[in-house]
């Protein structure tokens, strides 16, 4: 991996490295890669795809229409609330 290829990958993760920090980074990435390479060698063949290392099974409860909580019950244990609300600290200003 080269050190422009460093820059670049840098750049679209909006990323600033130093020098230093550049070529640390190239020899992660490199290993990364190359690591990749030894899972992309590994014969797959007949292996059916899954989503988790483990069987599993989901054990879902009845999809049952229940009573909401009420917006005083809900409130009920915020830190700070304002009657039916939760008040929060101001994200933008």
């Amino acid at each position: 991996m080269t050190k422009e290829e460093v820059e670049a990958i840098a750049h679209l993760a909006r990323l600033h490295l130093e020098p230093d920090e550049l070529e640390r980074m190239r020899g992660e990435l490199a290993a990364i890669l190359e690591h990749f390479g030894a899972l992309a060698a590994a014969d797959t063949e007949g292996v059916a795809p899954m989503t988790h290392a483990v069987p599993m099974d989901l054990r879902l409860r009845p999809d049952v229409v229940a009573p909401s909580l009420s917006a005083q019950d809900a409130v009920g244990g915020a830190p700070a609330k304002d009657g039916e609300l939760f008040v929060v600290p101001v994200v933008i200003a």
